[in-house]
């Protein structure tokens, strides 16, 4: 089938609970003339789990979809690099699309506790200057983590995940001073 052009997009769903995968797929008709549409996902050190796939929307897979937990129980979906393979049969062949994902949500949510606190915590200039430094710098790990995923650089996008990871964690513990009375107690 000439016209078939399999693709899916991972989107963000805002919660380390859920996937939340979409089919960004041209069909030659609508609806798609093609049957069994199933996507097979790795999470990462786990076995991979082929699922049901439905077309032109997104499907949103929790925990217990990829056999991560038991049925009722919401548990996070691990960060790491994620294998999602796409397969429907166009009547004659089983026609397949593989992407490599860098699933980042559980350290996006630590970044953004930790960013949410360099704005609520009343430091002086120099010292929120260079907290805000550090961030954009673990920000750019991040980035780089899901763009080399992306390339199909996985080596690269888990070392630079574990940076951003072991920045964010220091950046976290460290104590920057701020009291509200950092001014008060250092100039008086």
């Amino acid at each position: 089938m000439a016209d078939l052009n399999l693709d899916i997009l991972v989107s963000p769903t805002y919660s380390t609970l859920t996937l939340g995968v979409i089919d960004n797929s041209t069909y030659v008709t609508t609806p798609p003339s093609v049957t069994d549409p199933t996507i097979k996902i790795t999470v990462p050190g786990f076995d991979p789990v082929e699922l049901d796939f439905n077309f032109n929307t997104i499907n949103i897979f929790d925990s217990f979809d990829l056999n991560l937990s038991e049925e009722g129980v919401s548990n996070s979906i691990p960060d790491g690099i994620y294998t999602l393979e796409y397969s429907v049969n166009d009547g004659e062949n089983i026609v397949s699309v593989t992407k490599f994902i860098m699933r980042i949500d559980k350290l996006q949510e630590k970044f953004d506790e930790a960013f949410m606190t360099l704005d609520m915590m009343e430091c002086d200039r120099a010292i929120k200057k260079q907290s805000k430094v550090e961030l954009t710098s673990i920000y750019f790990f991040i980035q780089g983590s899901i763009a080399a995923a992306n390339n199909c650089s996985l080596y690269n996008s888990n070392k630079l995940y574990k940076k951003a990871e072991k920045m964010l964690d220091s950046f976290i513990k460290q104590d920057c001073g701020c009291s509200g009375n950092n001014f008060l107690i250092n100039y008086f």
